[in-house]
């Protein structure tokens, strides 16, 4: 497969070469996770993926319970519906654990991780922010490292975000639950069968892909056992480099010369992260869309590929859109990118006076 046509199968795959009709906990299941580190980029997310999609929508699905914000994957807070959540967040524990040492290294041998894990989830059987965690831990654990103790919690426990009546649904900063008091049911504990379902679910929302794509983006370490268990239910296809790449037999993989329509990626956006290849971010680009802090640019795609990026700018009276492009477009192609662009800025500030969209060259 050549990169264009990987390029457009990831994108049939995310919903991206046409906006389709699909309720919100299908959209985000489909997408397995939508990383959420800030309140508001999942509505872009889901706005550029779906016919007719509302803050309500969202915001609904989160009151309802039927969506919850969590750390997961490489323990980064994202959107799953809750049933995704109950399923794989067992399968993601050995990777936090992972994770929990590769950050606190020796700070984390001193970690009493069943007594601090079995205190937090008791105290976060009722709502608390990670504040308040930490001081109750302290007055538990006189001689712990509080910030340790908090982060430990976070990888270890498994918990969830309390949604609130703020516009995107979440407050800045928020209250977290046991996820056991607020889906009243346990997390499924980690088992082969789970992880191979994970596997299956990246490739359909982000392959063809190479174990180390898959790996990447779940954080799980080991997935090859998890390929070699489906070797009858997957197939390979060579990529651009010969490499063979996994892949679903009935997955979409459209032909190269699909149209794909402008659109617009939030901060962070899943199927930017992670992604090492070149099918939707060529490498000359890489520098202005993975920024310093770990920090993903909010993007417009043009013809499938990173184009530019975007932010928006309110006052009282006006929201603008403002755009940067990576090279100059035709008049035509600056035409479509303003409409979207419009529509865009439309949902993300539907209380503005006025509007305006501006495109300048990075």
């Amino acid at each position: 497969m050549t990169l264009r046509e990987l390029n457009r199968a990831t994108l049939a795959r995310q919903m991206l070469l046409s906006r389709q009709k699909h309720p919100v906990v299908k959209a985000i299941e489909q997408l397995v996770a939508l990383q959420a580190q800030l309140p508001r980029p999942p509505f872009a997310g889901l706005w550029s993926r779906l016919d007719s999609f509302s803050r309500a929508d969202l915001s609904k699905a989160v009151h309802a319970r039927t969506v919850v914000r969590a750390t997961t994957m490489r323990g980064t807070i994202h959107l799953m519906s809750a049933a995704d959540y109950l399923r794989f967040r067992g399968c993601l524990q050995a990777s936090l654990d992972a994770a929990l040492v590769a950050v606190l290294r020796d700070r984390a041998t001193s970690l009493n991780l069943t007594a601090i894990c079995k205190e937090a989830l008791a105290f976060f059987s009722q709502p608390h922010n990670f504040e308040e965690a930490r001081v109750h831990l302290v007055k538990a654990f006189p001689a712990g490292d509080e910030r340790a103790m908090g982060y430990a919690v976070r990888l270890n426990v498994p918990l969830v975000q309390v949604p609130s009546d703020d516009v995107w649904a979440y407050p800045a900063q928020a209250d977290f639950v046991s996820a056991a008091a607020w889906l009243k049911k346990p997390v499924a504990p980690a088992s082969a069968a789970g992880i191979a379902a994970l596997l299956v679910r990246y490739l359909a929302a982000y392959g063809p892909a190479t174990i180390k794509d898959a790996q990447a983006w779940t954080g799980v370490a080991g997935l090859e056992a998890a390929a070699a268990s489906l070797k009858d239910k997957l197939i390979t296809v060579p990529g651009p480099t010969g490499k063979p790449l996994y892949d679903l037999p009935d997955a979409p993989r459209p032909d190269a010369d699909t149209p794909a329509p402008v659109r617009f990626l939030p901060e962070w956006d899943s199927v930017i992260v992670t992604r090492a290849d070149e099918r939707i971010v060529a490498k000359a680009d890489r520098p202005r869309v993975f920024l310093p802090g770990l920090r993903v640019a909010a993007l417009v795609l043009v013809d499938g590929m990173a184009a530019g990026t975007w932010k928006v700018a309110a006052t009282a009276k006006k929201a603008s859109l403002q755009i940067e492009s990576f090279a100059s477009w035709t008049a035509a192609r600056k035409r479509d990118v303003t409409a979207e662009g419009e529509a865009l800025v439309r949902f993300v500030e539907p209380n503005a006076k006025a509007y305006d969209v501006t495109v300048s060259a990075a």
